[in-house]
């Protein structure tokens, strides 16, 4: 049941009036997760254009003297040369050097920042380290709301709703505040999915539902309905779900965001000396994509997606765990992602899964099938 506790998105009535049919809570608010077809969910996005609300992926803003600096200090990539309208994919980790979050940090001026966050308390950390450290600055939530359009015809819809000038300027991670017949938001090119895309930053939650009637009306002759971030694409595109593919010890170079993290810049961050020591003693895990050598769809049915992470065993011993786990109608049999240790790593490497009192074997594929792992392109 709804309740007060649980947020709701500037878009809730509207998913509802879309006829959905599962919600996540993610960031303490009510997130879609299905409209009831995942096949044609799945088509929509691949084929044509998606709506997502994806109110639940919150901003944590920074403002004031000391942004620029407080900013970098969290993040473990480097973020020197970021300039207003530009924005870095920017892993964030503890003092021992466990990935806390990975967002994506938005400039939005010389002294105001964005980082757009992946399911965790982030603004509690960011708000306590701001205070230890004395810095100038103001870390809050503010009323920052995005609506996801993605798809291939994700870029005609763009055009047609802010015209080819704005949208021809924005390259990826680009981003630029403008207005939807008078409704103020930041549009940015961007989206958790390998599909073209963008995201609406709505920047006044009271006109959720004008934003998302005024986007369905234009995306209609694109063939647009509504979806959510969709877990066949992204576990085909080799997308990370922060805290669903990792655990709470994982640290970044596991993650495979190593080229995300600049051990080797001036600037101080979180986490630093703690993952330098990590990279002496040797990365003891790795994330690895994973396809079922059992390819029956009828035998995979009952247990696919994953509902709960699963023992990994390479000759009978645990050697990690396989995290997720998905149909995939691009590829036609099952895939997964799993965390094991580096041994059981190598592409070819035959895993044994145990799921509801069944054994399943999975092989260890080229990341991920045959693309490299990118969990968000740098700017």
């Amino acid at each position: 049941m709804f309740g007060p506790r649980v947020r709701k998105s500037p878009y809730h009535e509207a998913t509802v009036a879309a006829g959905v049919s599962a919600f996540t809570v993610y960031n303490h608010m009510y997130m879609p997760i299905s409209f009831g077809d995942p096949a044609e969910e799945y088509r929509r996005l691949t084929e044509r254009v998606a709506l997502w609300d994806v109110a639940a992926q919150r901003q944590i803003e920074i403002v004031g003297g000391d942004a620029a600096a407080f900013t970098q200090y969290l993040s473990a990539r480097s973020l020197g040369g970021l300039k207003p309208g530009r924005a870095r994919y920017a892993p964030i980790c503890d003092h021992e050097g466990n990935l806390i979050n990975d967002p994506v940090a938005l400039c939005l001026d010389d002294d105001r920042f964005w980082l757009s966050i992946a399911d965790s308390d982030l603004g509690l950390w960011a708000k306590a380290v701001a205070a230890e450290r004395g810095a100038d600055v103001r870390v809050f939530e503010p009323d920052v709301s995005p609506l996801a359009i993605q798809g291939p015809r994700a870029e005609d819809l763009a055009v047609d709703l802010f015209g080819a000038e704005v949208v021809g300027a924005l390259g990826f991670f680009h981003h630029v505040g403008t207005d939807l017949d008078g409704i103020e938001l930041v549009l940015c090119r961007s989206g958790w999915s390998k599909q073209s895309g963008f995201e609406l930053f709505l920047t006044d939650g009271s006109r959720g539902a004008e934003l998302w009637d005024t986007v369905m009306a234009a995306g209609a002759r694109f063939g647009i309905g509504p979806g959510a971030p969709n877990p066949a694409e992204r576990v085909e595109s080799g997308l990370l779900s922060y805290g669903s593919d990792n655990d709470s010890t994982t640290n970044p170079f596991e993650a495979g965001l190593g080229r995300w993290v600049d051990l080797d810049g001036e600037h101080d961050f979180i986490g630093k000396a703690a993952l330098r020591r990590l990279l002496e003693r040797g990365v003891e895990r790795s994330l690895v994509n994973v396809s079922f050598v059992d390819a029956d769809g009828s035998r995979l049915a009952g247990v696919l997606p994953l509902e709960h992470p699963r023992s990994a065993r390479l000759d009978g011993q645990v050697v990690g765990e396989l995290r997720n786990a998905v149909w995939s109608p691009r590829l036609g049999h099952g895939i997964g992602i799993a965390l094991v240790a580096v041994a059981a790593a190598v592409p070819g490497t035959c895993l044994v899964v145990e799921i509801d009192g069944d054994s399943f074997s999975v092989v260890v594929a080229p990341e991920p099938f045959g693309t490299p792992r990118r969990p968000i392109p740098p700017s």
